[in-house]
């Protein structure tokens, strides 16, 4: 170990951001359970199932980053929290490297750690919230948020309700819920773009050529949100145009990765390929027919999102 694990600076910003998330996470959770916090704030426990679950992805994946920093000395801070006023409750996290890695085996190490971290508690979250879930026939005119699917939870799903997720109507658990936003964000920060997770990969696996993978990358979400599969993407692309693609170097940029890590390298790619949803949110209107027969919910929409398999 070349560094030790003491924090970068005092923690308390972070430990401040991290409450404050856990706040906004809970609430958020709590009005997916139809919980009104301001009339009836005795039940915001109730999304605590939903906030401890993504908080724990979310902090074993930063802390994967962390940890492999500080192993490879490696300057670097806890991680920040971003508490939002959004139905999940945060914009994620993050950590700052104050140091640049030793090299490109360093950068790859501290890259990929993050998200197999995180992965290996989204998928046994999805796992248990899909047991969880509500299951019912398929209903093309249902109304609601409708989740997305990828390789990955189509397979998830098979196996453990034996469905696809467009053969039935899967309200998710919020327990499931955390998990699949846990998946997202694995796929979000693998691609192949500027300083995310799966921008350090490609730099660390192609040297300087990791550009025209990132000039791809982008045109391809870009083309995304353009084709309007989902607006978001088209935000998403912008940010990361703003930026920007240039990677910097780490301290010696032109020893190359080793055979073991060029195969996790690929084994990476091919992670964000099972787990990236097209169209990760889409809101259905119900039919008119629903609208006349049915009742208006009296809870939050999000009671009703849906797990539904879309293109892939």
């Amino acid at each position: 170990m070349n560094g030790d694990l003491r924090p970068q600076g005092r923690p308390w910003l972070q430990i401040s951001l991290f409450l404050c998330t856990l706040v906004t996470t809970t609430l958020a959770g709590a009005m997916q359970n139809g919980v009104d916090p301001l009339s009836r704030p005795g039940e915001i426990y109730l999304g605590l199932p939903f906030a401890v679950t993504l908080m724990t992805i979310l902090l074993v994946h930063e802390m994967g980053h962390y940890l492999t920093s500080r192993y490879h000395g490696v300057k670097a801070t806890l991680p920040y929290f971003i508490p939002a006023p959004s139905f999940i409750g945060t914009f994620g996290a993050f950590i700052k490297m104050n140091s640049p890695p030793p090299d490109r085996r360093s950068l790859f190490d501290v890259a990929a750690a993050g998200p197999l971290a995180g992965l290996v508690l989204a998928i046994p979250a999805v796992v248990v919230g899909l047991r969880l879930s509500t299951v019912s026939p398929a209903d093309t005119g249902a109304g609601g948020l409708t989740l997305g699917s990828s390789l990955l939870l189509s397979f998830l799903s098979q196996a453990t309700l034996g469905i696809l997720p467009d053969e039935a109507n899967i309200v998710m658990h919020p327990i499931g819920f955390a998990g699949w936003i846990g998946l997202l964000v694995t796929a979000m920060n693998l691609l192949p773009v500027g300083q995310l997770d799966g921008g350090h990969v490609v730099y660390a696996l192609f040297g300087e050529r990791y550009l025209w993978v990132s000039r791809a990358a982008l045109v391809g979400i870009l083309s995304l949100g353009l084709l309007r599969w989902w607006d978001g993407w088209l935000v998403w692309g912008l940010l990361l145009l703003f930026l920007g693609l240039r990677h910097p170097p780490p301290a010696d940029p032109y020893t190359p990765l080793d055979p073991r890590r060029k195969f996790m390298g690929w084994v990476m790619l091919a992670i964000l390929a099972v787990t990236f949803i097209p169209v990760p949110f889409s809101v259905q209107e119900p039919s008119v027919r629903q609208e006349r027969l049915e009742p208006k919910p009296t809870a939050s929409p999000l009671v009703e999102a849906r797990l539904h398999g879309g293109p892939l």
